[in-house]
């Protein structure tokens, strides 16, 4: 696909007076002239080109061609320009239905007014030199690019009109009228007042440029940062079957995948994590190649749904697209790709900053919602925004209807599109059937800074108008809507210098989901990251349900293959989501080191999963019974752990994260503690091998009494408090009974003695030794001796920290 219209017209020519340039002869500092959109893919072709990014190629009408299309008037009459003017002076755009009546009148006289005759030809000139070296008549993408457009501090995201499929000239000059109309859509006439721009001074730009046929492959859109953490070391990238304006519209839940930077570039295995989306539809060509009638929707066979739309090598070679991209602008992007379903090549559609995140400084106050209350479920989606918002629903199944939506609103609709913005800025919290987290509504919705939950699939049948609901987006990539108004907390946290502490701060980090916006709170890295929550929350199947598959029953059976689909079989499912967990995090914190803790759940735990009560012993006291070492080393539970090993092998050997660190929880005994260091090692798993370090949960009395001998067999001790001081004192912390949760304290004087004997060992041999319970964060006494004592570790929570480090800095 050539990306080149040879027009003899050099750069320097641009500002003087075109209508028409080719993409090839534009700069970023043509902004201007023919807006941001249609100047980022001239900057693209001509400065890109050579480190293998491919982007389509075309031409631009400019802005002063818009102005003068505008001006131009035949009979000697009131302008474009002046009429248009008169008629929104004293438009109040918060009045949704006098906007709707002036958006369409403008619209309609843009439309009815014939190009003045120099633009028509120049346009036609352009067109036939494009289409020229082609054998049969070339499709053509029309999009808009409004000269305020794309800019840093504001995305102006897809409010005006893109046509696809668009073919011969009759059609181009079509589509290019309903283009230049299009800068009087209602959201843009809203959106322009809203951030505090002139409507004379936003002229708009029609780019004409080549299609990609990924109608019959792929296409999508790709961040070079976290869109809801901001955090800089990933690509995240979404993907659907067909035209990508189903992802950009949010009319399809697409695949979603994140690449770590730092890994793509020492050419390890990058992709951290893989979530697949149910892709019901995809947009395809029709026969007739006209605006507004060249594209359809249908649906997607099930077999492609349940498979990813990308294999490993595209998505990593759009994350070299994305990076090369970012580096060549300085700054965090926004891209558009699409993937030719004919020479299966990937195609860069376009880029623009990114406009929300990366617009926070590190110095700035972050608020930091958490749910307090919990409550029933109603439905989930994917999470925009890390915001908690409640309110009474008001459902919208037509967009005639958002008039209704009233200041404080849980805005409930099928889809969102930037259509809505005017009303989208008065809800507490907006609510979709469809989408996906990097289509318009999610930008606009965090632009305006209101949590969003897209993509639910049944929200406007479960939801009823005027129920009360609470909106969480503060839990992970999973937004949550709660029946009734649950109790929330907002907290503000400054970011800044804190005092040096003779101890590091790591933290305890169990949703893997939460990593990329935990990293940014002030640490050494995690001092504990738990196998549980991947298993419970990530693959919630029993590993020997996945073993035995498919030799079990028809309901666990169906319950297996659902979770796995995507995979290539269930044991590869269950490998590669524990993989992606621990890698998640591992990326997040990279490259401190980041200590997990293989699975501990105990037999009664094991049981909550899918399948596990067909699996699990009868115990009378779990939490003394079948867990930690003795469940690995159990024939019956080989296989299982075997999973974890190469999950874990995985993320170090293949994906490069070596700052992933093993911790062994309960070892009872000397020859538990030499057994499981050999199994480990025969799963390839082998300590001080590529810099491996293996740490021991010391939380069994035995640990710490014979500390030196079990330090023969680990590189130091993360002392777990609370078994340690439930087993010291002989307490059951499970019971729940009041008269013995008195006494359980951490700081009781044996329970002391067992810490500070583990401390000095570890020390005397130059080991790790830190503390992973909850004890530091819960008693600063308590956090206070142990700094005196020599720990080298605290690990807290996440919300504990900052209360946590400036208390002992006090305390110096």
């Amino acid at each position: 696909m050539s990306n080149v219209v040879n027009t003899g017209i050099k750069h320097d020519q641009v500002a003087e007076g075109n209508y028409v340039i080719s993409f090839e002869h534009l700069r970023m500092s043509d902004v201007d002239s023919v807006g941001g959109k249609n100047s980022s893919l001239g900057e693209m072709i001509s400065q890109l080109a050579e480190a293998g990014v491919r982007v389509p190629g075309g031409f631009a009408t400019t802005a002063q061609a818009f102005r003068d299309f505008l001006e131009h008037s035949e009979g000697g009459g009131l302008s474009l320009a002046q009429r248009i003017a008169d008629r929104l002076a004293d438009l109040n755009t918060d009045d949704v239905r006098a906007l709707a009546q002036a958006g369409a009148e403008i619209r309609l006289w843009i439309v009815e007014t014939p190009f003045q005759p120099r633009l028509l030809n120049e346009i036609t000139q352009y067109y036939q030199k494009l289409s020229a070296d082609s054998s049969k008549e070339m499709s053509f993408a029309v999009r808009s690019s409004a000269t305020a457009e794309d800019l840093p501090d504001a995305s102006f995201a897809g409010q005006q009109e893109t046509f696809l499929n668009v073919v011969g000239i009759e059609n181009v000059l079509e589509a290019i009228k309903h283009v230049f109309a299009s800068l009087y859509n209602d959201r843009a006439i809203s959106y322009r007042v809203h951030k505090g721009f002139t409507h004379a001074e936003v002229a708009l730009s029609a780019g004409v440029q080549r299609m990609v046929r990924s109608d019959l492959g792929s296409a999508g859109v790709m961040f070079t940062l976290d869109t809801e953490s901001g955090f800089t070391d990933v690509v995240f990238i979404t993907s659907s079957y067909g035209l990508g304006e189903t992802v950009v519209q949010g009319a399809v839940n697409p695949d979603e995948f994140y690449v770590h930077k730092p890994m793509l570039e020492q050419g390890k295995l990058p992709i951290i994590r893989r979530n697949i989306g149910s892709k019901l539809i995809k947009m395809e060509f029709t026969a007739e190649a006209k605006a507004g009638h060249s594209v359809q929707t249908v649906d997607v066979p099930i077999g492609m749904r349940n498979r990813y739309s990308l294999t490993d090598e595209e998505i990593v070679q759009l994350a070299k697209y994305a990076v090369i991209i970012e580096k060549h602008y300085g700054r965090p992007m926004d891209i558009e790709w699409g993937k030719d379903g004919l020479d299966g090549q990937l195609y860069i559609l376009q880029a623009r900053p990114e406009t929300v995140k990366s617009q926070q400084k590190p110095t700035d106050v972050q608020q930091r919602f958490k749910m307090k209350g919990s409550g029933t479920v109603l439905t989930v989606g994917r999470a925009i925004g890390q915001k908690i918002g409640a309110g009474p629903v008001r459902v919208i199944l037509d967009a005639a209807d958002m008039e209704r939506v009233q200041p404080g609103d849980v805005l409930v609709a099928d889809m969102t599109d930037p259509n809505w913005e005017p009303v989208m800025k008065r809800a507490s919290a907006i609510i979709t059937n469809r989408g996906g987290r990097t289509c318009h509504a999610a930008i606009i919705a965090r632009e305006l800074g209101v949590p969003a939950v897209v993509g639910c699939g049944d929200a406007t049948e479960l939801l009823k108008d005027g129920a009360l609901v609470t909106v969480s987006c503060a839990e992970g990539d999973e937004g949550k809507v709660y029946d009734g108004l649950l109790e929330s907390e907002v907290t503000e946290i400054a970011r800044g210098d804190l005092p040096e502490l003779p101890l590091k701060i790591t933290l305890n980090v169990g949703n893997p989901q939460l990593a990329f916006d935990f990293q940014s709170i002030p640490n050494a890295g995690v001092g504990l990251a738990r196998l549980e929550f991947i298993i419970n929350n990530n693959i919630g199947v029993h590993p020997k349900a996945i073993l035995e598959y498919p030799n079990i029953d028809p309901d666990l059976k169906k319950a297996v293959e659902s979770v796995a689909r995507g995979h290539a079989s269930p044991k590869a499912f269950y490998i590669d989501k524990l993989a992606e967990g621990i890698a998640t995090i591992g990326a997040a914190f990279w490259p401190k080191p980041v200590i997990v803790r293989l699975s501990d759940f105990k037999s009664n735990e094991y049981k909550k999963l899918i399948g596990g009560s067909r699996y699990e012993p009868d115990e009378e006291n779990p939490m003394l019974g079948f867990r930690g070492v003795a469940r690995y080393l159990a024939p019956d539970f080989a296989e299982s752990f075997e999973m974890e090993c190469k999950a874990m092998k995985r993320v170090r050997d293949e994906m490069g994260l070596t700052n992933v660190e093993i911790m062994v929880p309960f070892v009872r005994t000397l020859g538990q503690a030499e057994k499981v260091i050999d199994l480990l090692a025969k799963n390839g798993l082998k300590r001080g091998e590529n810099g491996l370090r293996i740490i021991m949960m010391c939380e069994v009395p035995s640990n710490a009494i014979l500390a030196e001998e079990f330090l023969n067999y680990f590189d130091g001790f993360s002392i777990g408090s609370n078994d340690l001081t439930q087993l010291t004192l002989g307490l059951d912390r499970d019971s729940g009974m009041e008269i013995l949760a008195a006494d359980f304290d951490e700081r009781d004087p044996a329970v002391l003695a067992l810490f500070s004997r583990a401390i000095a060992a570890c020390r005397k041999q130059g080991k790790y030794v830190g503390i992973c319970g909850q004890g530091p964060s819960d008693h600063p006494d308590f956090a206070e001796w142990l700094m005196k004592e020599g720990i080298t570790s605290l690990s807290l929570n996440p919300d504990s920290v900052i209360e946590t480090w400036q208390n002992l800095a006090k305390r110096l």
